[in-house]
């Protein structure tokens, strides 16, 4: 099948990469010239682990190429993925759709022929039906389906997510749509992949219900963590004791610094949006929000405690070891890191800091922060040294060039990577998160 893929970002461009390597013909659109040159040369816009191969391998065969021209990507397509952004639109909160629209009215506009439009961006319930209207309101002759098909790719491991989901949700209302989708995803379908079919509201609200979720749970064990501390007991005790539990499930009830990234943010809070347009409240997602930020901030804090207090901190220097809302990619949105260190830096904390891949984008978020070539280099002079991310390399730190190359040996794991005990043993004054 012939498939454009409209929008070149993360979501675009790792679809677009695995639709061809299924062996369809994918052409990939974005108006940004320059990463579509880039994307010619082989340069990846994002950081994603086994990306730029798989797109080079595709690019090499032809069946994945790029333009700029979403006439010219279209022309032939039996299906048009939108895969442009949709983030929170200032002031309100609510998402920000008109990238998603403007397309749909370009589509319309430039169809050639019959076709299904998905909507592959995370949207408000309801958008599928304005898309239709956009196009509608075009005067195309041709036939449309407008279909919901929300991604749940993981970053840092988006292309196994792609190739074996858990599951497949199609949001459609004609079997014209059902039809062409069931051929888009035939090779995971052979693959007995999960495929639900659903109506397009219930598919547009499956993707905001199953981030909220999952971003309740992090909460959750984080709220138990800071109980763990209070009362003695070992989070990660806790966490295993209820994940056994098939009811609850082990994932995403690792203690940390606060959720981030590009869904979880922006997704909880256009559903309690969406929530508040229909009259619905959603108390608990409502929490959620609230406690992940104070949360973030509430780590800061917590350096500021291993640095002698807020009060004789001024002066002292701390060395964030990873920057990125998670390993194994390189976005800094909403990053608990940023909350992290501008806590340091208002309480007069000198802040150095080492991410593998995260640090280019980071230092305009934290232009206070010195950016570091190596961990060692961040960690020289340091009061206190800061896992905030759970990158590899962080995993295995020498710990002995640690101690000698710190101002103190004080270690502060936001991520609970290490093991309290063998760090005290090794001369660490040691906290880390709902462990004592």
């Amino acid at each position: 099948m012939k498939i454009a893929m409209v929008g070149s970002g993360y979501v675009g461009l790792v679809s677009g990469a695995c639709f061809a390597d299924f062996g369809h013909d994918v052409v990939c659109i974005d108006k940004d010239q320059s990463k579509i040159d880039r994307l010619h040369d082989g340069i990846m816009p994002i950081y994603e682990p086994g990306l730029d191969a798989l797109v080079e391998s595709n690019v090499k065969v032809g069946r994945l190429t790029f333009t700029t021209s979403l006439a010219e990507g279209i022309e032939g397509a039996d299906a048009i993925f939108i895969a442009v952004g949709t983030p929170s639109r200032r002031g309100d909160g609510h998402a920000d759709l008109s990238f998603v629209y403007a397309v749909a009215k370009e589509v319309g506009d430039s169809l050639q022929n019959d076709a299904v439009v998905v909507t592959k961006s995370t949207v408000p319930v309801g958008t599928g039906d304005e898309v239709e209207r956009i196009i509608k309101e075009t005067g195309t002759a041709h036939k449309v389906s407008v279909v919901s098909n929300p991604e749940f790719l993981r970053e840092g491991a988006a292309i196994g997510d792609f190739k074996h989901p858990d599951r497949i949700v199609i949001g459609a209302e004609d079997e014209f749509g059902r039809d062409i989708m069931h051929e888009v995803y035939r090779p995971l379908f052979l693959n007995e992949s999960p495929i639900l079919f659903t109506s397009r509201r219930s598919s547009e609200l499956i993707k905001y219900a199953a981030n909220a979720f999952l971003a309740t749970k992090i909460t959750f064990i984080n709220e138990m963590a800071d109980l763990c501390e209070k009362v003695g007991a070992n989070v990660q005790d806790v966490s295993r004791g209820i994940g056994m539990d098939g009811r609850i499930g082990a994932k995403f009830l690792h203690a940390g610094p606060g959720y981030g990234g590009s869904c979880f943010p922006k997704d909880t809070i256009a559903l309690l949006k969406t929530a508040e347009d229909y009259d619905s409240p959603t108390r608990i997602v409502e929490a959620v929000v609230k406690v992940n930020e104070s949360r973030k901030r509430a780590m800061g804090r917590k350096v500021l405690d291993a640095l002698g207090g807020a009060e004789n901190a001024r002066g002292k220097k701390a060395a964030l070891l990873g920057l990125t809302f998670k390993p194994n990619t390189d976005d800094m949105r909403d990053s608990p890191a940023i909350a992290v260190a501008q806590t340091l830096t208002d309480a007069g904390v000198e802040v150095s800091a080492y991410d593998p891949e995260g640090m280019e984008l980071a230092q305009p978020l934290m232009p206070n922060v010195k950016m570091c070539g190596d961990p060692y280099e961040a960690i020289d002079g340091a009061d206190a040294t800061v896992i905030v991310t759970e990158w590899d390399a962080f995993r295995a730190l020498d710990l002995e060039k640690v101690k000698a190359t710190a101002n103190a040996p004080v270690l502060v794991d936001l991520r609970n990577i290490y093991t309290p005990d063998d760090l005290r043993a090794k001369g660490f004054e040691y906290s880390s998160i709902g462990r004592n």
